[in-house]
């Protein structure tokens, strides 16, 4: 299958869009870049460092840049983005006028309090939340508030109770 469209997975943290894009782009044999982690390569600093020295703004200031830096690269590839990419600045505007292809990884409150409650600590956003009750209040408020960014996606795959080969195969089968 050739590609001639970069690739873009967004959804809430905990959806699984780092794991299903390594997978598709192995299947693919296309470039698979996770924007968090190209951030943390260029600004030689984890995430949870940029946020705590620098700060929301700074971050959210450089994730635009560096989102625009792949959005114009020539090659094609699979980009992975932050939960919250897509809500900040233009950024969900950019990725749209890319003529990016947009997957949409949707996962209910639960699953995805499943998921993130055991590693808070690597997540600056719910680091400080003590219960699984308060994740799933500060999750479904985010969730309500980023849901309109994340429906302009091209293809919404519902994630609950899915293996990651069976999302990655159903992703597969939109792109042919």
């Amino acid at each position: 299958m050739i590609i001639n469209k970069k690739i873009v997975f967004l959804g809430y943290m905990g959806s699984g869009k780092s794991a299903i894009a390594k997978l598709i782009s192995k299947k693919l044999d296309l470039i698979n870049v996770d924007l968090d982690n190209y951030i943390e390569k260029k600004e030689n600093k984890s995430i949870r460092n940029i946020f705590k020295i620098s700060g929301d703004l700074y971050f959210r200031k450089i994730e635009n840049k560096y989102l625009k830096d792949l959005l114009n690269s020539d090659n094609n590839k699979i980009i992975s983005l932050g939960g919250g990419t897509p809500c900040y600045s233009d950024n969900i505007e950019l990725i749209i006028e890319s003529k990016c292809i947009i997957f949409y990884l949707r996962a209910n409150v639960d699953t995805l309090a499943d998921r993130l409650f055991n590693e808070r600590d690597k997540r600056p956003l719910i680091s400080r939340i003590k219960s699984k009750k308060d994740l799933k209040t500060f999750i479904s408020k985010h969730l309500f508030e980023r849901n309109q960014f994340y429906l302009k996606s091209n293809f919404i795959i519902d994630v609950d109770k899915k293996t990651e080969n069976e999302i990655t195969n159903e992703c597969i089968s939109l792109l042919s």
